[in-house]
């Protein structure tokens, strides 16, 4: 399959210009065709030139998103041949990063959210052993209460590395939840869970709207892109609206 120039300029107009730069828009364009599977393994990405041409941009501009792209292993380039879609890499236990909005919307219900703040903060002596940002440095934080229908199901308390992530102060996180934001712009390298069982504090518990008393189920979720630390976040459940799935074969 070769994907035409001219659907990638089409594509390419009707992105949000925001204040990103060229180049990660068309990066960023790509990502979304490849990830959701409407440009399969294999296919032929319209050479620098065509792109020039189509989209109005520099081939310095074409050739860094490219580039860029080749580095994070979403295409391949072959020299004198041409750009191609990556073949996926196996699944792994990364596949367990889940996005909240997709799990609620596969139970056939509705997902809201209710965003009670998304902000610049100095980094505390926590962050700093996190993400290696020198205390009173910029980091990104945000709090953020999942709902199920109309039931809360989540408290998302989460740290996001301004590096990589810079618009990440002015997205809408009523429209796409963090993580569809920051898999999309910092693709997934590695990512950890570490899970508990707690109480919540009050603070915690007036935002799910739960007794003091509840037990909840914390998973304690790092993510990286490239080697680097992207995101840490806190995800509160109430114990009896949430529970974790899995299976393995035996070996």
């Amino acid at each position: 399959m070769a994907i035409d120039a001219m659907d990638v300029a089409a594509l390419f107009r009707a992105s949000s210009p925001g204040a990103a730069p060229a180049y990660r828009r068309l990066k960023d364009l790509i990502v979304e065709q490849v990830s959701t599977g409407r440009w399969p393994e294999g296919a032929l990405l319209p050479s620098e030139s065509m792109l020039v041409q189509s989209l109005g941009l520099s081939r310095m501009t074409i050739n860094r998103a490219l580039r860029e792209l080749s580095a994070e292993g979403v295409v391949v380039r072959h020299a004198g041949v041409g750009s191609f879609v990556a073949e996926r890499k196996g699944s792994s236990a990364l596949v367990e990063v889940r996005n909240i909005a997709d799990e609620v919307s596969r139970r056939g219900h509705r997902h809201r959210t209710d965003v009670l703040f998304v902000r610049q903060e100095p980094a505390d002596a926590r962050v700093h052993g996190l993400f290696g940002i020198a205390e009173g440095g910029p980091v990104f934080h945000s709090r953020i209460v999942h709902f199920e229908e109309d039931v809360a199901i989540q408290l998302e308390d989460r740290h996001v590395n301004p590096a990589l992530a810079p618009g990440y102060l002015v997205q809408d996180f009523t429209e796409r939840t963090p993580n569809d934001y920051l898999s999309r712009i910092a693709p997934l390298g590695r990512g950890e869970h570490v899970v508990e069982a707690v109480l919540g504090t009050a603070e915690d518990c007036a935002a799910l709207g739960i007794d003091p008393s509840e037990p909840c189920l914390l998973i304690h979720r790092r993510t990286w892109s490239e080697g680097v630390l992207v995101s840490a976040a806190r995800l509160l459940h109430p114990g009896s609206r949430y529970r974790l799935e899995g299976a393995f074969d035996p070996q």
